[in-house]
């Protein structure tokens, strides 16, 4: 069944405006749907995937209701939080969508020199299955090293016997892929912090630059510059899921 909420409510909590204001914006006629305007901040309008399409604000599409998720090709030098000094991720996206109830959170993060596919969603079921370790979704990241390597990395990372400094249990086995004396492709079953750059750094090695292109099935895609995002399709969110234990 199609919820129904008041169509001032729902405005607020997708970071339009207060609800006063947008009662006011619905009098003035600035909000369609189904080709009819919606006068009274307080009609309840029914909420589904397909509101987009079918209501704007201002002229324009109202923004993907609760359950949202999207992609975004992170740049370096920006950070995944809400609070910290300098650049932000969510300065990436519409200033009003830090407004919105509930909030934006990425799946996972991305430190500030790593850039590439970053997962953002309000969806917090969304957020946890994509995390949860039962779920086993991969990653993958394309490595640039100090160093060349000796041939042996691959044999250590994919032996699951791998510790890093300061823990007490073994790696996950990973993938490696190797395309150049220092140039490679890194699949993870788990995230631990640092933990690329860990690994490598376990083997004798520094990483010089990081990108990750890949989540679970999901590709980051070439027409994504960086700091662009994309609303992602229901394709999309069981690509992520697409080959993984869950």
């Amino acid at each position: 069944m199609t919820q129904q909420v008041r169509l001032d409510r729902l405005l607020s909590n997708l970071g339009y405006g207060s609800r006063r204001e947008m009662a006011a914006l619905a009098a003035a006629g600035g909000v369609i749907l189904d080709g009819q305007p919606v006068r009274k901040g307080d009609q309840k309008v029914p909420v589904a995937r397909d509101l987009p399409s079918r209501m704007t604000v201002r002229g324009k599409p109202v923004d993907p209701p609760p359950g949202m998720a999207l992609m975004l090709n992170k740049p370096l030098g920006v950070t995944c939080s809400h609070k910290e000094a300098g650049a932000l991720v969510y300065e990436l996206l519409p200033v009003r969508w830090r407004a919105r109830d509930p909030v934006l959170s990425t799946v996972g993060r991305l430190d500030k020199d790593t850039s590439g596919l970053l997962l953002i969603t309000d969806d917090g079921l969304l957020l946890h299955q994509i995390i949860s370790p039962r779920a086993a979704v991969s990653k993958r990241y394309h490595v640039t090293l100090a160093r060349p390597m000796d041939g042996t990395e691959a044999a250590v990372f994919a032996s699951g016997t791998l510790m890093l400094e300061s823990e007490d249990k073994p790696l996950l086995p990973a993938e490696l892929e190797v395309h150049s004396p220092t140039t490679a492709h890194l699949t993870l079953h788990e995230g631990r912090y640092h933990q690329v750059r860990r690994m490598f750094a376990a083997v004798g090695n520094h990483v010089e630059a990081l990108h990750r292109d890949r989540v679970g099935g999901l590709d980051l895609p070439a027409d994504l510059e960086p700091g662009q995002w994309r609303i992602m399709s229901d394709a999309d969110i069981a690509a992520v899921f697409a080959g993984t234990a869950g």
